[in-house]
């Protein structure tokens, strides 16, 4: 197992919750700022919430750029993930060194032509974020790609899609440089299962 992955908890609505993977050790804490979202949380919230050693990114799909960064002071953010099929401009007016983009691979045929795509947003972003399904998120289940064992991507990925303790094996035969936690470690929609996640995180950095 692969005990360097950085881990990503996302889709968190409470304070309670934030401190359990910050006395955890959460490399990255998420909030989806997008309103059509269960899981929606504001940046004024957000910002009212401590923090520690984590890195905090906001999830926004359709926001404007300015929108994006009065979001990011209000709310303290490290980071952003844009998952809104957005171009490498709106990357790069955000500012390449705090995005992190979200990528389908299952629109793709082939590794081939998933990371030519890739190659487009190598100097538009900081991560990349591969999630399943053909847009958005919330799919609840893992990416349906064979080929992405093979896949070499010019930036850190995260991988995404349903992802709880019970189906991490794909992920750790990536070359994942993390895992994004997201409705596979839930009660309900923003409600997150606190055991889940510890026996995830267990998983993920090799322990029994």
């Amino acid at each position: 197992m692969n005990s360097v992955l950085k881990i990503k908890i996302c889709g968190l609505t409470s304070a309670g919750d934030l401190g359990v993977c910050q006395e955890l050790g959460i490399d990255f804490t998420g909030f989806i700022f997008h309103p059509g979202s269960p899981r929606y949380v504001s940046p004024e919230k957000v910002g009212k919430w401590s923090r520690k050693n984590e890195l905090r990114v906001g999830v926004f799909v359709s926001a404007a750029v300015q929108d994006v960064r009065e979001a990011v002071d209000r709310a303290g953010l490290d980071m952003v993930q844009l998952h809104g099929g957005q171009d490498p401009d709106f990357c790069n007016e955000v500012g390449p060194s705090r995005v992190m983009r979200t990528f389908w691979p299952e629109r793709f045929q082939s590794s081939s032509d998933f990371q030519a795509e890739l190659k487009r947003f190598e100097k538009a972003c900081r991560y990349f974020l591969l999630d399943a399904g053909l847009n958005m998120g919330g799919h609840g289940r893992s990416i349906a790609c064979d080929w992405l064992q093979e896949l070499k991507s010019p930036l850190p990925f995260f991988m995404a899609g349903g992802l709880g303790p019970d189906n991490l094996d794909l992920v750790l035969r990536t070359r994942a440089a993390g895992v994004d936690l997201n409705s596979g470690v839930e009660e309900g929609p923003g409600r997150k299962d606190l055991e889940k996640i510890k026996k995830a995180v267990n998983k993920l950095r090799g322990m029994k």
